[in-house]
């Protein structure tokens, strides 16, 4: 068997041996012009014979081939099979020597290819290209870049594009994309080097034999960018070609690269770690790398794409934790070879990022050796370097610093080296990097907390030490570390806070005050008062005394210098008063412990200290009262102390201000307590003596003295023994002698000086001439002449005097003259001077919790303790005891309470006038909140509650916010059955079912609006009386119009009413708690309504009751959504315009980021409410609604949004909206809902992807229809008047259309049209027909056909089952259409769906088409048209009828009509590469159609027809024979009869058909000549003249052939 088989075998051998032989032979004897044929059949077969292992069949193999090289190695038109070897090479059991020889010959068949053959093939070649052989890998690869760079530079076809994108295999696109990004790297370079960011391998793996020339590199770049994009892959595996391409030496490269990489790679993931990791290797390369083969070593990135990586990984978290990469690259930017400042710049900002972003664990491996080489770079970088991205290269360096500081500040904590670093350069670098520095400084701060105490103690000395530097930063950076680093308690740090509280710098300055918590705004600092700890104030004191052991040296003479600033000292003297006040509140009973009187001592010094004249007025003044404070805590220290320096204080007696000469005068006061009586009657006396003197002394003595003679003498009564009789008296006659004789600011003093003894005693009567006289008779008058002038400090101190005076007294008849000059102020409108009469009103009613030691010994002020009347006065009061009651005071109370009760609630509450109003509002409140513990005042509390509920409604504002501030003090006093009934009065006020219950009669110079809200009345004067309106109301003749003016009234009052109400209700909502929750579902509708009020001042208060109502906002609206938005959808369709605005307002705001569940149900109401909204007469309603309009289109498109929302809630959310905006927004006739209703269907198209398909009908009918209906009107116009203007129709409907393409609703018809899927075409076909017959309007029938052409298009051969109903449509309004454009997008439709229709449907179709050049101009124009689209989009179709479209084309080429027989010379060129080979290959069926045009009865077609036969004869002669006896028979027929238009084209005819076919017609028939002649002879004798010229130029062509001579 084996020898039989071995036989076989050779046998075979031998015949193939001979079989090549023969080849071998054909093809030597083959000449050059037949090889092509040969070798594609022969080469194939030799090269599969080298799988044969007989050497004599190889040697044959191999003198063929040898032959063919030789033959087509100078003749490259020769071709090579290239698909047949590229198949042989693709067989699984190819031999590898038949491999080798097919891949050689493949790439020699490859250069000899055509275009169509390479495109077809490169993208095969490519499929299964990684399981390659290495070699041959690379020979492919080459070959298909030069391919795609030969033919793709300028673009690439969807059908390549298509073989490109079947390349499926991720391995065989890896190694494709890897090569493409090596060309892509590759540079053409004079020095044999390798190019930057390839190794050597790879460069020669690019090049293969020879190196690339720059214009075979730019195509071959090109063209692979292009195929890139083609296949379009995933952003991440193309990013890295796009990146190097964009930093490409080459500008078109340049170009295309930028423009793809932010079309198509803007969404690459940055953190993708193997696109992070390609990066990095194309950035650092492994040329450093001893563990890679010298030729593999890849050479690091040119500058460029280094400074474009980077930029890159500071986009990337990943980048910043892929160590060492990151490490490497760093290092690579500052200290590369080939680096630049720019890399150095960007090295450094990445180093920034690194340090923010990367984590830990890596930071902790990078952090120091990064450390190290900046801190390197900013020593060897030259501070005076001024190169801009030097400047950069540092001011990241000091960022990077800062933002490692932040996360790992173990590296600096233990030793003070950074910090010193950075403060040098602080002071020593440019300006322009001081601000990076100090941030970095600020950074390092951080770093330092919770340092070793040694290291801390050295920072305190290089603070200490940078404190007073020139630079400001410096000084900044200090203070920051001083208040950052140290807490309060820490006295260093406090003491340089205090240094810089006197910085030039207001940055710094308020930096400081913040560390000393000093700041203006208390409010939070009392909020954390119990958290804070001042230092002890003996310790704060030593550190300071120690630094400036100077200022204990006190002089009484205040003639030594400051030690420091006076802005130091204010904020030095404020501080250390916090610390005496903290160690008190402590512990109390550290009054009596020697160690702290010691250091109040040394306090007292140094404020004494401050007192030197060098010292600000300001200073003077903050001193003073801090001795005052210290003395109201510790009196007997104080008194016992300065008893000793009278003569200083009378000093400061004379003091130019005000404050300060207050103080020192009850500084006296003090004092005196500690001096014997003689000595306190001696003091006195002096005072009084420089009073009373003759000697004129300055103001300011005068004014120092009055107030220390009130103190002094006040103190002296106040003991046992008191001062003589006769020193009492003379001092209060010349207290009254000063009243009445001085002007009022000394009079004041004076009257304030009485009222101080008044707090002591009762003020006797004054003994004059032996008789006595009361002292309020005596000055009477001049006060009642103080109180009515216009010096409003001296009036509020006049009035509070006459207050303390009737603390003690008990006459009805002294208490009726105080009442009396009190209530003169009602009609006062300085707001000031009310409350210091109601604080009068309060000490003569009695019960005022305040003891006369508080008000002479203390800085206290009622009005400032309770805010004027707006803070918590009970808080503040508590902590003093009541003046003490007995019989005849409660008696005497009882009439001064009757008096006062009468006055408020009969004259001034419930007045006609606004100011009595208001000051019984300021008095009823100061009695209530300062006297509200009284038995008298509880009993009123019903009717005070009244009071105040009326003036909620007040315009005034200081009214109604004092009235709903009495509003929470009742219900605070009030028991529990009061409390209820005020939450009752108050929520009705605010929900509107409230009444006013007392009426107000109104006289005519009431004022019903303040001055200005309703206009000016017809002379131009103003309008706010009840006699002024009266009056408009007369003039204009409409007296009921007075009752519409009051309606508008009484609303304004509900408004201040609701206004009041929720200020009384922002006071009282802490406090009433549980008894509020039944109100809060009807309140918090209204209240969050209320918040987006026209008027800011309704807004304030409801905000300050919805604050205080409710605790988490956002909770409460959450819980209460379907409440709050049913509540606002029924006030956007309120009468009320304010309501209509605000509830749009508030749902615009609610609104926002919602989900579908808590609006869904609400979405169809809340579109319904912002176009009724945008469609309101009022322009801020309409504002507010466009505003509500914007965020439910925001809420709407997240919604439907797939990629945001769930799918099936974006549906419904699409089954809400949609429909409704397609019916009553988009038809709507207001404008601004048209333009928004488009823009929101458009975004929801773009956004809602598939959730949008079952509404595609209705939402593509509804946009087609829209391109007409809200086209602008002018271009109707135009069009109308276009032929006067000189317009050409077709341009202008041209122009229409264009304008309709760019507009949103195509856009949108774009958006549907990628969304369509086959179950969208059972609806969407239907309405789209409906459409084509009724649609009007230019842009929708065009529109509408435009759409179906796209349609067809997307769904491509799923259109079938609709192909035969859409044809049946189509066709008749392509016939039938008027307007040229509009004829040619039906017939772009038409055709598109020809593409996919039914042969029987098709051949109807072109039959009916082809029909049509038989009919009118209309007909024909349409035939033409029809005739170019099916060639242009369905050309396939076509292929099948052209016998039957050929040659109805070329008869039409000869209309009269120029318009209609340019169409059809188009066709004609078109469909015909040569007019005789078309003429010839369809000259059958032109005759038959000539002959039934010259048959027919139309004399047009007859024309034609003869035309035609002229063309014919002239361009085929003697081929045309064998028809030219049925083309003379119908020519010779219609000749003779009647003449008509055109018949001269017969006669031209017959004369051209003789003349090509003379020979045939001889031949056949000579007495067919005679018959000819005889016709044309019969119509020389016409008396057409044209036709008879016609007959003899015919005869002149015949009696050329001599046949004719001959006859």
């Amino acid at each position: 068997m084996a020898e039989a088989s071995s036989a076989s075998a050779t046998k075979s051998d031998e015949e193939k041996v001979e079989m090549l032989d023969r080849l071998l032979t054909r093809l030597a004897l083959c000449d050059d012009s037949n090889l092509q044929p040969l070798l594609s059949k022969l080469l194939p077969y030799t090269i599969s014979s080298l799988s044969s292992q007989s050497s004599a069949v190889r040697n044959k193999v191999l003198e063929i081939l040898s032959h063919v090289n030789k033959r087509v190695k100078h003749q490259p038109e020769i071709g090579l099979p290239l698909l047949e070897l590229w198949n042989i090479y693709s067989e699984a059991n190819a031999a590898s020597m038949v491999r080798n020889f097919s891949i050689l010959y493949i790439e020699m068949a490859m250069d000899r290819a055509d275009t169509k053959q390479k495109e077809d093939l490169a993208a095969i070649l490519l499929s299964g290209v990684s399981r390659l052989p290495l070699q041959h890998q690379e020979i492919i690869l080459r070959l298909a870049t030069k391919v795609i760079g030969e033919c793709h530079s300028k673009g690439i076809n969807d059908e390549v594009a298509a073989k490109y994108r079947m390349i499926s295999d991720s391995q065989d696109r890896n190694v494709f994309l890897e090569f493409c990004l090596h060309t892509m790297l590759y540079q053409q370079s004079s020095q044999r080097e390798c190019p930057p960011g390839l190794s050597i391998a790879q460069t020669n793996r690019v090049t293969g034999k020879q190196p690339l020339k720059n214009d075979i590199l730019l195509t071959r770049k090109l063209g692979i960018l292009n195929v890139i994009d083609a296949i379009e892959l995933a952003p991440e595996l193309v990013y890295p070609l796009y990146v190097a391409s964009s930093v490409d030496c080459q500008e078109p490269v340049v170009k295309r690269g930028e423009k793809l990489l932010k079309k198509k790679a803007a969404g690459a993931n940055l953190d993708d770690s193997d696109l992070i990791n390609k990066l990095f290797l194309l950035f650092n390369g492994t040329a450093g790398s001893q563990s890679v083969a010298p030729e593999s070593r890849i050479t690091p990135a040119n500058p460029a794409l280094k400074a474009k990586l980077i930029s890159i990984f500071c986009r990337s978290i990943t980048a910043a934790n892929s160590f060492p990469a990151t490490l490497q690259c760093i290092f690579g930017c500052i200290y590369g070879s080939d680096t630049t400042s720019r890399l150095k710049q960007l090295g450094m900002e990445f180093t920034v990022w690194v340090f923010k972003h990367s984590k830990i664990d890596q930071l902790k491996l990078m952090g120091p050796v990064i450390l190290s080489g900046i801190l390197k770079s900013l020593d060897t970088v030259s501070s005076s370097e001024s190169d801009a991205t030097v400047r950069d290269s540092k001011t990241f360096a000091y960022q990077a610093i800062g933002l490692l500081a932040q996360r790992m500040p173990q590296l600096f904590r233990d030793k003070i080296d950074m910090a010193v670093r950075l403060f040098d350069a602080l002071k020593v670098e440019a300006q322009h990097f001081r601000l990076s520095i100090q941030e970095a400084t600020n950074s390092l701060a951080t770093a330092y907390k919770g340092a070793p105490s040694t290291v801390l103690k050295d920072l305190e000395m290089l603070l200490l030490k940078n404190a007073q530097e020139e630079q400001s930063e410096v000084r900044f950076c200090v203070i920051r570390w001083a208040t950052s680093l140290f807490d309060l308690q820490h006295c260093p740090s406090r003491f340089i806070c205090m240094l810089g509280a006197a910085d030039t710098k207001l940055d710094i300055r308020e930096m400081a005050l913040e560390g000393l918590l000093l700041v203006k705004d208390d409010g939070q600092i009392m909020s954390q008062k119990q958290e804070l700890h001042y230092p002890k104030l003996g310790v704060m004191l030593d550190y300071i005394l120690r630094q400036q052991p100077n200022l204990l040296d006190s002089s009484e003479m205040r003639e030594q210098k400051l030690h420091f600033p006076s802005k130091t000292y204010l904020v030095m003297i404020q501080f250390l008063l916090k610390c005496f006040d903290s160690e008190l509140e402590q512990d109390s009973s550290i009054k009596g412990s020697t160690d702290f009187q010691s250091s109040v001592k040394a306090l007292c010094l140094l404020l004494e200290h401050a007192m030197a004249f060098e010292g600000s007025i300001e200073l003077h003044a903050r001193a003073s009262k801090a001795l005052i404070a210290i003395g109201s805590c510790m009196p007997e220290l104080i008194a016992s102390t300065y008893a000793q320096k009278v003569s200083w204080l009378r000093q400061l007696l004379s003091h130019v201000d005000l404050d300060t000469r207050e103080a020192a005068a009850r500084l006296l006061g003090f004092a005196s307590s500690a001096l014997d009586p003689a000595e306190s009657s001696a003091l006195i006396s002096e005072l009084i003596a420089s009073v009373s003197g003759r000697r004129k002394i300055r103001f300011e003595e005068q004014h120092g003295a009055l107030c220390a003679v009130g103190y002094v003498t006040a103190d002296c009564m106040s003991r046992t023994p008191a001062i003589p009789d006769a020193l009492f008296q003379t001092t209060l006659k010349c207290l009254v002698d000063v009243t009445n004789s001085e002007t009022a600011p000394l009079a004041s003093i004076a009257t304030q000086a009485l009222g101080h003894i008044g707090l002591i005693i009762p003020l006797p009567s004054l003994v004059i001439d032996s008789s006595s006289v009361d002292i309020l008779v005596v000055l009477h008058e001049k006060l009642r002449k103080l109180l009515s002038g216009d010096d409003n400090k001296a009036i509020q101190k006049v009035v509070i005097s006459i207050g303390h005076m009737c603390v003690k007294e008990t006459s009805s008849s002294r208490l009726n003259i105080a009442l009396d000059l009190i209530f003169s102020l009602s009609r006062s409108k300085v707001e000031d001077v009310l409350f210091a009469a109601g604080e009068a009103l309060s000490f003569l009613w009695g019960g005022v919790p305040v003891t006369a030691d508080l008000i002479l010994k203390a800085n206290y002020s009622l009005s400032m303790a309770s805010n004027f009347l707006m803070g918590d006065v009970t808080s503040s009061l508590s902590k003093y005891i009541s003046i003490e009651k007995n019989g005849a005071k409660e008696e005497r109370n009882a009439k001064v309470r009757d008096a006062i009760t009468k006055k408020l609630f009969d004259d001034l509450l419930y007045s006609t006038r606004k100011e009595d109003r208001c000051s019984g509002t300021v008095w009823l409140l100061s009695i209530t909140m300062y006297c509200g513990h009284d038995p008298a005042i509880q009993k009123m509390l019903p009717d005070i509650q009244e009071a105040f509920s009326h003036l909620l409604g007040e315009q005034n504002e200081l009214t109604q916010e004092l009235a709903s501030q009495g509003m929470s003090i009742v219900y605070e006093l009030g028991d529990a059955a009061m409390k209820e009934n005020l939450v009752h009065a108050l929520v009705n006020s605010l929900t509107g079912s409230g009444k006013r219950k007392r009426a107000i009669k109104l006289d005519e110079d009431s004022e019903v609006f303040q001055e200005g809200v309703i206009g000016e009345g017809l002379s131009g004067g103003k309008l706010s009386t009840y006699k002024e309106l009266c009056n408009v109301a007369n003039e204009m003749g409409q007296p009921d119009l007075i009752y519409k003016f009051m309606d508008l009234a009484n609303y304004q009052a509900s408004l201040n009413s609701k206004r009041g109400a929720a200020f009384g209700f922002s006071k009282i909502a802490k406090q009433a708690g549980d008894a509020l929750k039944p109100h809060l579902r009807s309140l918090i509708p209204r209240l969050v309504r209320y918040q987006y009020d026209p008027d800011k001042n309704v807004q304030d208060a409801m905000s300050h009751i919805w604050k205080s109502l409710v605790a988490d906002s956002k909770k409460t609206i959450d819980e209460n959504m379907d409440l709050i938005v049913d509540d606002l959808l029924i006030q956007c369709g309120s009468r009320l315009w304010r309501s209509r605005e605000s509830s749009c307002l508030a749902l615009a705001d609610i609104i926002q980021g919602r989900k579908f569940d808590q609006v869904g149900k609400h979405l169809r109401k809340l579109w319904s409410a912002s176009f009724r909204a945008m469609d309101d007469i009022k322009e801020t309603v309409r504002n507010s609604g466009d505003k509500l309009c914007r965020a439910l289109t925001s809420l709407t498109v997240r919604l439907s949004d797939v990629s945001l929302t769930d799918v099936s809630e974006a549906r419904q959310t699409m089954d809400i909206v949609l429909p409704y905006l397609l019916t009553d927004g988009i038809l709507s006739k207001v404008d601004s809902i048209r333009k928004a209703s488009i823009g929101v269907v458009m975004k929801l198209a773009k956004g809602a992807g598939i959730a949008i398909r079952p509404h595609l009908s209705d939402l593509v009918c509804c946009m087609l229809e829209s391109l007409s209906s809200l086209e602008d009107q002018g271009l109707n116009y135009v069009e109308l008047h276009a032929a006067n203007a000189g317009i050409q129709t077709e341009k202008l409907e041209n122009l229409r259309i264009s304008i309709a393409k760019g507009s949103p609703m195509w856009e949108t018809l774009d958006l549907c049209i990628k969304v369509v899927d086959v179950e969208s075409l059972d609806q969407l076909v239907p309405r789209l027909a409906q459409l084509v017959r009724s649609g009007v309007g230019l842009n929708t029938r065009v529109g509408v056909a435009s759409f179906i052409t796209l349609l067809v298009q997307k769904v491509g051969v799923e259109i079938k089952p609709y192909t035969s109903r859409l044809l049946r449509l189509l066709f008749p309004v392509v016939k039938d259409e008027k307007s040229a454009a509009s004829k040619r997008a039906f017939a772009g439709a038409c055709a598109a769906v020809l593409k996919h229709a039914a042969p029987t449907q098709a051949e109807k179709l072109i039959d009916d088409t082809v029909a049509l050049h038989t009919g009118d101009k209309n007909y024909q124009v349409s035939c033409a048209i029809l005739l170019k689209s099916y060639s242009s989009v369905a050309s396939d179709a076509l292929s099948g009828y052209l016998a039957a479209i050929i040659p109805a084309i070329f008869i039409s080429r000869f209309e009269d009509d120029k318009v209609i027989s340019s169409l059809f010379e188009e066709l004609w060129e078109e469909h015909t590469s040569g007019e005789r080979v078309a003429l010839q290959l369809y000259l059958a069926e032109i005759v038959s159609l000539i002959c039934e045009g010259i048959g027919s009865s139309s004399w047009a077609s007859k024309k034609k027809s003869a035309q035609a036969i002229s063309k014919l004869s002239d361009v085929l002669g003697e081929s045309l024979s064998s028809y030219y006896p049925v083309l003379l028979q119908s020519l010779m027929k219609e000749i003779p009869g009647r003449l008509w238009e055109g018949k001269d084209a017969l006669l031209d005819a017959i004369a051209a058909l003789s003349v090509s076919c003379h020979k045939a017609i001889s031949s056949d028939d000579p007495s067919t000549l005679n018959e000819i002649l005889s016709i044309v002879s019969s119509a020389c004798t016409k008396k057409a003249k044209k036709y008879r010229e016609a007959a003899l130029t015919c005869l002149e062509k015949k009696k050329m052939m001599p046949e004719f001579l001959v006859h």
